[in-house]
């Protein structure tokens, strides 16, 4: 069986993907109409949660922006390209988008920065159960979450190598191991009523703290680890851009804490 460059994870000999669990992952971030992001959240778990997923997907995670009171992030995830296309259709032609969707489009400015993605190597997805998820009321997670977003040039994978082999065994070695480590799913958007960023190397590393404190603390052990010192200049090296971390509290429904 074929294997992709990058994961090593057995690939679909028809489409290069990797197969198996959630091999495709939507990071989405919307920027909101001012003072609308509790109007959305609440809407948002109390009506989307389950009814995405009854169509095929997993709701993994909603969060709260710390640097800007307009962004709500969150993010699902899909077993493949093809059950994507599938559960979106189901979802966004159903009964609950065509009641609640118009009160859910009215907060939002812009809901087209969105990334898509798949695990970066094996075992770095998102480990989730829905089963596990608060009810309706339940109060939010007193936790704090890090997306940190490296920027390649697109074609190139040595970022992503040095990434994987590299800063993510030290990154388990100095702290907490990540949520979930992330790469550009290149496979062409095949759902385009919902846009996707386009010519994006991306790789997207998730993480959880008990507050930022232990964030800063967990960032200061990675700079002395003898590893990530060596490979960190790298990495920036060969990335586009200086990496960006967006700063995240998750709403009381989320998966991902």
């Amino acid at each position: 069986m074929p294997t992709d460059r990058l994961t090593d994870r057995p690939t679909d000999r028809a489409t290069g993907r990797p197969t198996g669990g959630l091999a495709v992952i939507e990071l989405r971030q919307y920027t909101l109409r001012p003072g609308r992001r509790d109007e959305l959240i609440d809407l948002f778990d109390r009506e989307f949660v389950e009814t995405q997923e009854e169509t095929g997907m997993t709701v993994l995670g909603q969060f709260r922006d710390l640097d800007d009171p307009d962004r709500f992030v969150w993010l699902r995830g899909f077993p493949d390209m093809a059950a994507r296309r599938h559960a979106l259709t189901a979802f966004y032609d159903g009964p609950v988008w065509a009641e609640h969707g118009a009160r859910a489009n009215v907060t939002m400015l812009d809901s087209d920065d969105v990334l898509l993605l798949r695990p970066l190597a094996p075992g770095s997805g998102p480990a989730v159960r829905p089963a596990d998820r608060p009810r309706p009321g339940a109060p939010a997670p007193d936790r704090f979450v890090s997306a940190t977003v490296w920027s390649f040039p697109p074609g190139q994978h040595e970022g992503a190598v040095l990434l994987r082999d590299g800063l993510l065994p030290a990154l388990r070695a100095t702290g907490p191991a990540p949520l979930a480590v992330l790469a550009t799913e290149p496979a062409p958007n095949t759902f385009p009523r919902l846009p996707v960023r386009t010519g994006e190397n991306a790789v997207v590393v998730l993480g959880s703290y008990p507050d930022e404190h232990a964030h800063r603390r967990h960032l200061a052990a990675l700079r002395t680890d003898p590893r990530a010192r060596k490979i960190l200049p790298a990495i920036e090296q060969a990335a586009a851009t200086r990496p960006h971390t967006l700063r995240l509290t998750p709403t009381p429904r989320s998966l991902l804490t």
